[in-house]
């Protein structure tokens, strides 16, 4: 029979905490992302979206799920590898966080706020924007908080109503789709949600908050909640992002092959709700980038301050960078940052999605030996995707044509399987 005090978590805080892990998984520059897939994909949408939901949400609800069993912090994740292997990824975590999605959050407001209705330039916008977002991180307040629990659900509903506009009020008649690997294409472009990166940074906010509120609650306790609003969470993810997906691919003979990613938004929702409604969620998207920005900002100045022995000066300073980084990254368009960001994302995520799935396998088959010749193999397998994505792939083409899936960019996944059981069966013998 359940206490009164497991039927409150199970209802109460189990609502609490998948509306804000949805919340922080939800960024607004995640919207952008979805349509123009569809758009591109056509009649092969579901392919797509079946990509991009395995690692835009599959995979960071697994990271969830996988906080939910360690209940530390980003540096759990990786501390089976070696303390010293984990302090330099919490920092390229941070170094990446800080330089590409929080300037992403300046051009997305740029393109779907600014320009539009007062064609100002970027520079003034990335400018403006970014001073808000040093005066906001170094004088903290619960505006933002406040703000954040309007903005999710406003944007939630708006979406919801185009999806259902576009699905109920437009033939299912699908243009050929321009993709030659759609399943592929919509996992690499999931990575740019950085959802998984996401997921073990903000991850670690969760476990604080829960550990806050719900002082009483036993491990297993907290875990089964975690667990299930991470669940739930991801099942909110996976209908926008396949409804947005869908809608992307329903307008496929409705604007120019050469369409932006922020234009088509807007596009589409324009046909769908009208003008006041696209002026209402050009607001909502901007207030919502704004929030999130200030959020990386001040998660990465807490992270630095935290190793310079809580200095003061070591917080300002790195918001200050930050910001800095902001302005010089976030006057370009989404698109220019978007691609600016494969690299950088070809080498990490990869990396971040293994040590998510092993940090999620029983323990008894994720040693630290498992990991560390895992996480290993791995990073040797990324190399190449890594550097095809800088324009070396010829040079390399015919030292790696043989790794399996290879030509898909996704040459680790294969090797990390091999050696996690050759690994495992090795501990057995």
């Amino acid at each position: 029979m359940k206490t009164n005090y497991q039927q409150s978590i199970n209802k109460k805080s189990l609502t609490v905490t998948a509306f804000a892990l949805f919340s922080l998984f939800f960024g607004a520059g995640n919207l952008v992302l979805p349509p123009l897939l569809g758009f591109k994909s056509g009649d092969l949408w579901w392919l797509v979206a079946l990509g991009f939901c395995i690692s835009g949400a599959l995979v960071p609800i697994l990271g969830i799920v996988a906080h939910s069993k360690l209940q530390g912090t980003l540096f759990d994740f990786a501390k089976k590898v070696s303390p010293s292997f984990s302090v330099v990824y919490c920092y390229l975590i941070y170094a990446i966080a800080i330089a590409l999605p929080s300037p992403r959050t300046a051009s997305v407001t740029h393109e779907m706020a600014i320009q539009p209705f007062w064609g100002s330039s970027s520079l003034l916008t990335s400018l403006i924007y970014f001073m808000l977002v040093f005066v906001f991180a170094t004088n903290r307040t619960k505006v933002l908080d406040a703000l954040g629990k309007i903005l999710t659900p406003g944007i939630l509903i708006i979406l919801l109503v185009i999806i259902m506009t576009a699905i109920f009020t437009l033939d299912f008649d699908f243009v050929p789709s321009h993709m030659s690997q759609p399943f592929s294409s919509g996992i690499l472009e999931g990575y740019q949600t950085f959802d998984a990166i996401g997921a073990v940074v903000v991850g670690a906010v969760i476990i604080i908050s829960v550990n806050i509120k719900e002082k009483a609650a036993s491990y297993e306790e907290k875990r089964r909640l975690i667990r299930r609003a991470g669940l739930w969470a991801g099942a909110g993810l996976f209908l926008v992002y396949g409804g947005l997906i869908l809608t992307g691919a329903l307008f496929g003979n409705s604007f120019d092959n050469e369409i932006t990613r922020t234009a088509l938004l807007r596009g589409i929702s324009t046909k769908t709700l009208g003008e006041t409604a696209n002026l209402l969620l050009s607001i909502l998207v901007s207030l919502a980038c704004f929030t999130t920005a200030v959020g990386i900002v001040t998660g990465t100045s807490d992270f630095i301050k935290g190793r310079f022995n809580d200095s003061l000066w070591a917080y300002r300073i790195t918001a200050f960078i930050g910001c800095v980084l902001g302005v010089l990254i976030g006057q370009f368009d989404v698109g220019y940052i978007i691609t600016v960001a494969v690299p950088a994302l070809m080498f990490i995520y990869p990396i971040t999605i293994i040590l998510i799935l092993l940090n999620v396998a029983p323990e008894k088959y994720a040693s630290e030996k498992v990991f560390r010749w895992v996480v290993g193999t791995t990073i040797l397998f990324s190399i190449p995707d890594f550097l095809g994505s800088i324009g070396l792939g010829e040079h390399i083409s015919r030292y790696v044509d043989w790794i399996p899936l290879g030509q898909h960019q996704m040459g680790w996944v294969l090797p990390a399987l091999v050696v996690f059981i050759v690994a495992n069966l090795g501990e057995k013998s």
